[in-house]
């Protein structure tokens, strides 16, 4: 019955630097799947093509938290 877990403290010092790496990662991901669209059959490049778009939009949206949080350790 002691056995409850204990929350970690929320520990937001590091989040924009975490962030910054994960957009530069995600564009690592874009290119590398660009050059490798050079291999691929039509099927291929479409699949590259969207997936590719999705990263873009997930670029954005970790663009936008990377602001936000700025913000919130500016306060």
């Amino acid at each position: 019955m002691g056995n409850y877990f204990k929350a970690n403290p929320d520990d937001r010092s590091d989040n924009v630097e975490k962030l910054q790496e994960m957009v530069q990662n995600t564009i690592g991901n874009m290119h590398d799947a660009e050059e490798a669209c050079e291999f691929g059959n039509e099927q291929d490049k479409a699949n590259i093509e969207a997936k590719n778009q999705r990263r873009l939009n997930s670029i954005a949206a970790m663009r936008n938290e990377i602001q936000e949080e700025a913000n919130y350790q500016g306060e």
